[in-house]
């Protein structure tokens, strides 16, 4: 299983960005709070 870190994934485009990817990715999300 490929891996993808998403970085900013409590923004918009990284959140549906993550919901898209972790159907055939193993996905990694970091955010700033």
């Amino acid at each position: 299983m490929k891996k993808l870190l998403v970085t900013g994934a409590s923004g918009f485009l990284g959140w549906n960005l993550c919901q898209l990817a972790r159907q055939e990715w193993e996905v990694y999300g970091t955010y700033f709070s």
